[in-house]
């Protein structure tokens, strides 16, 4: 079965095995903290396949993730917010895939890991970027927040950064996230379409990859408890900058 698996993924079956793994550690994680599914999957699995491969096997993650997180989303998020964040995202995630599908497979793995490196550094030191908090820096910070989607599948830790710059309640944040991660999975749908990035190769990985995600978030949201939520976030960054450095590092200098 395995065998059948691997080669109907194109994928050795250590491998499949291994992305696999991460899809679920990433759930875990989303489902706990409202985030960092892709930024995980993206940090760790772009040793196995490169990022342009990664791309849409996150986008079948995000959209399982956010249809098990909808609801409370929905509820507690700033839909205002979340849907300006997205008219932006669904214009800058182009501009993201036409720079990763034009570059070597190594400068595209380089590119998304610094991505999320520097996110994830720039959100552990709370850098409130003010001139965000502003009507034209919604647009503006979706826009971006769209480029990292087509660089790195991350732009929602990009739009974690617009939300910080509002002084966002924690809860307003982690839903306001949720609602712009499923909105932004079905525009960025048709621009992966657009690029002949969803193949039927990367549709059949990410509904192979989407039931260990979904596991990871239905054990992350039973594990959230509200009393240790202000630790949640600076885990997720700590350990994204540990797997993104650490890949970094393996690429450059060999280790």
């Amino acid at each position: 079965m395995m065998q059948a698996a691997s080669a109907a993924l194109a994928l050795p079956p250590d491998h499949l095995a291994l992305l696999g793994l991460i899809c679920f550690i990433a759930g875990l994680v989303r489902g706990f903290s409202g985030f960092a599914l892709s930024a995980m999957v993206m940090a760790s699995g772009a040793l196995i396949l490169p990022p342009v491969q990664l791309i849409p096997v996150c986008w079948w993650l995000e959209m399982t993730a956010s249809l098990f997180m909808l609801r409370g989303g929905w509820r507690e998020a700033n839909r205002k917010v979340a849907l300006g964040l997205a008219i932006g995202s669904t214009i800058g995630v182009p501009f993201g895939l036409a720079l990763t599908t034009q570059v070597a497979v190594g400068t595209s793995k380089l590119i998304a890991l610094a991505v999320i490196a520097c996110l994830a550094a720039l959100q552990l030191a709370r850098v409130q970027l003010r001139f965000l908090a502003s009507h034209w820096g919604l647009y503006g910070s979706g826009w971006m927040a769209g480029v990292a989607t087509g660089l790195a599948s991350v732009g929602g830790m990009v739009v974690a950064l617009y939300v910080l710059a509002q002084n966002a309640p924690p809860r307003e944040m982690r839903a306001s996230l949720v609602l712009f991660l499923f909105l932004g999975s079905v525009t960025t749908a048709v621009s992966l379409l657009a690029f002949g990035l969803m193949d039927r190769t990367a549709i059949a990985r990410g509904l192979a990859m989407a039931g260990p995600a979904a596991l990871g978030v239905i054990f992350g949201q039973l594990s959230f408890i509200p009393r240790w939520e202000h630790y949640y976030k600076p885990f997720c960054l700590l350990l994204l900058l540990a797997l993104a450095s650490w890949g970094i590092l393996r690429m450059i200098f060999g280790i």
